[in-house]
């Protein structure tokens, strides 16, 4: 659910995103279903060949608004505990 991500451990950007991918630590990616596709369509083919579950319902207002920060955010990975 999308108001957990306040609370819960995560990256937030591209960037980290991939790389806590790569390094097998994201347990599940939102991605924003109005994020350009050329950032967001990499994220996804990684986290596809990765086995992680990815959530593209969200905006980027709406996920910027859900990790407490001013500006929207078109990948957030959740971390394995």
């Amino acid at each position: 659910m999308i108001s957990e991500l306040a609370s819960q451990d995560k990256v937030i950007g591209v960037k980290q995103s991939r790389k806590a991918i790569r390094e097998g630590r994201a347990r599940e990616v939102y991605l924003a279903c109005d994020a350009d596709p050329a950032i967001t369509e990499p994220v996804a083919q990684s986290c596809g060949a990765a086995g992680i579950p990815v959530n593209m319902e969200h905006t980027l207002a709406q996920l910027g608004h859900a990790c407490r920060i001013t500006v929207g955010a078109s990948v957030v990975a959740v971390l394995a505990k």
